[in-house]
């Protein structure tokens, strides 16, 4: 039962640290692209609304489709480095 609680322990310490990750990535994404301080909620519509040029958009989702194909491609990099447990038998 003690290894349960800690590979669930585990488990949301990773998942939060990715979501802190993916936050990150984001935000950058929106400054850089959209000239997006923040994507914070700040409850203020001149805060919270912003114009964007097409051209703009276009650049930030290209970047967050790079973002995610290299994220896919270094998980399946790290997926085949790493015997299974057939493989380990």
């Amino acid at each position: 039962m003690r290894k349960r609680n800690r590979v669930i322990t585990m488990t949301k310490t990773h998942t939060a640290k990715a979501a802190r990750q993916l936050d990150q990535l984001l935000a950058r994404i929106a400054q850089e692209h959209l000239s997006i301080e923040t994507l914070e909620t700040r409850n203020h519509d001149r805060l919270d609304f912003h114009d964007v040029g097409v051209w703009c958009l276009k650049s930030a989702l290209m970047a967050a489709y790079q973002a995610g194909l290299a994220a896919g491609q270094s998980a399946a990099a790290k997926a085949a480095d790493q015997p299974t447990s057939q493989q380990a038998a």
